[in-house]
C-alpha cells in the first residue's frame, strides 16, 4: 500500500500529468502527457525534467514498471516540442533525423521574443541531460544517455563567450536558433553544474573520456567566476545543495558549498519570523527547490525534520496555488517530498567513476 508519501507525491504529479494511478496497461504505449507543464504548446523543460525524474522515483519506490514507460513517453513528447520551432514546422537549426538535439532545446515559454520570450536556457538543458541520464541508468538503455551527451555537445560552444581564452565566462540565455546570446551574463551555477552534469554523463558513457574537453572549459570557467558562497534565494540553495551533494566529501568545492548552503537554509526555515509570514507571500515552488536539495545533500535528523515541517505547511495551500504557477509547483512538490531518483544512487549505484 502506498504511504501517505508517496499519495501526495502521485496526487501532485496527476495535477500536472493527468490520471496515472489507473492506466491500463495497454494505454501506456500511447499515452500522450497533456499540455499541462505550463509552457508553449503545453512543455515547459524545467517542468517536464521533474517530471520525468519523478517518474522515475515512482518506478523505485513503487516498482511498477509503467512508470518507467511514462518517464520515456514524456521524453518523446518534449523533444517533439520542444526540439522543433515554435510552428512545428521545422526542426531547430542543426538537429537532424539522426541528430534530434543538436539544435538544443526550447524553454517553452509562451512568447515568441521579449524580455521573458522563448529561448535556451543552460540549467534548463543541463536539468534535461540530467533526466536522460537517469531515465537510462533506470532503464539500462544507452539510447538516452546517447541523446544527453549530443545534446551537451551540441549547446556547450553556444554558452561561452572567447571559450578558448584564459577569461572565458558563459551567458545565461540565448536565443532559439542558439545563434546569439539573448542574456549576456552569467548565471551563477551554470559552470558549475555543466561541470557536475557533464561528468555524469560522461561516467555512463561508452568512451570514458567524451566530454573530456567541455568539463575543463566549465572547470577553468567555475574557477574563474562561480562563488561557494551561499545566497539568499531559495531555489538557488536548493540547486546548489543539490549539485554538491555529488561530490561532497570528494571535492573541497562541493564541501564548502555546500555547508555555506546548509548553513543558509536552517538559517531561512529555522526563523521563526519566517515560519509565520504569510505564505500567499512566497514562491512555493522555490522553497521546494531547496528543500528537495537540502534532502539530496544531507540525512541529518534535525535538518529532515526542518524541511519536512515546512513541506507540510505548505501541504495546505498547495492547491490554492495561482494557475501559471501550478504545474512547476506540483512537479517539485514531489521532488521535495521524495527526491529518491535526484540523489547519488538513488535509483543504482552509480556507473563507472565520477
Amino acid at each position: 500500500m502506498a504511504t501517505t508519501k508517496i499519495q501526495k507525491f502521485l496526487a501532485a504529479m496527476e495535477a500536472v500529468y493527468g490520471n496515472l494511478e489507473n492506466l491500463e496497461n495497454g494505454a501506456l504505449d500511447t499515452w500522450v502527457p497533456p499540455p499541462k507543464s505550463g509552457g508553449h504548446r503545453g512543455r515547459y523543460l524545467w517542468t517536464d525534467a521533474f517530471g520525468v525524474v519523478n517518474f522515475l522515483t515512482l518506478y523505485k519506490e513503487l516498482n511498477e514498471e509503467k512508470y518507467l514507460i511514462l518517464a520515456k513517453r514524456l521524453v518523446v513528447r518534449v523533444h517533439d516540442i520542444l526540439g522543433w520551432t515554435r510552428d512545428g514546422k521545422s526542426r531547430l537549426p542543426g538537429a537532424t533525423d539522426d541528430n534530434p538535439l543538436g539544435g538544443g532545446l526550447r524553454i517553452g515559454k509562451d512568447e515568441a521574443s521579449g524580455p521573458d520570450g522563448d529561448g535556451q536556457y543552460h540549467h534548463y538543458l543541463t536539468l534535461w541531460m540530467f533526466a536522460l541520464n537517469r531515465l537510462s541508468i533506470a532503464s539500462g538503455v544507452a539510447t538516452y544517455n546517447d541523446q544527453a551527451i549530443a545534446l551537451a555537445r551540441a549547446i556547450h560552444p553556444r554558452f561561452f563567450i572567447d571559450r578558448t581564452s584564459a577569461s572565458a565566462r558563459m551567458v545565461w540565455k540565448i536565443s532559439m536558433d542558439m545563434s546569439r546570446p539573448l542574456v549576456p551574463s552569467q548565471g551563477r551555477l551554470d559552470a558549475t553544474t555543466g561541470f557536475v552534469v557533464y561528468r555524469l554523463l560522461q561516467a555512463a558513457a561508452k568512451e570514458p573520456r567524451v566530454l573530456e574537453t567541455e568539463i575543463e572549459d566549465y572547470q577553468k570557467v567555475m574557477r574563474l567566476r562561480d562563488s561557494v558562497d551561499a545566497t539568499h534565494d531559495t531555489l538557488d540553495l536548493g540547486m546548489a545543495l543539490w549539485i554538491a551533494h555529488w561530490y561532497a566529501g570528494q571535492d573541497q568545492w562541493a564541501d564548502q558549498l555546500g555547508e555555506n548552503c546548509l548553513i543558509a537554509i536552517k538559517t531561512i526555515f529555522g526563523d521563526e519570523r519566517y515560519k509565520t509570514r504569510a505564505v500567499p507571500h512566497r514562491l512555493a515552488f522555490r522553497e521546494f527547490g531547496a528543500l528537495m536539495g537540502a534532502k539530496c545533500y544531507t540525512h541529518d535528523e534535525d535538518v529532515v525534520a526542518l524541511t519536512d515541517s515546512v513541506i507540510e505547511v505548505w501541504g495546505n495551500f498547495i492547491n490554492t496555488t495561482v494557475e501559471e504557477l501550478k504545474p512547476i509547483t506540483m512537479v517539485m512538490y514531489s521532488a521535495a517530498l521524495l527526491p529518491t531518483a535526484f540523489q547519488k544512487n538513488g535509483l543504482k549505484p552509480e556507473p563507472g567513476k565520477l
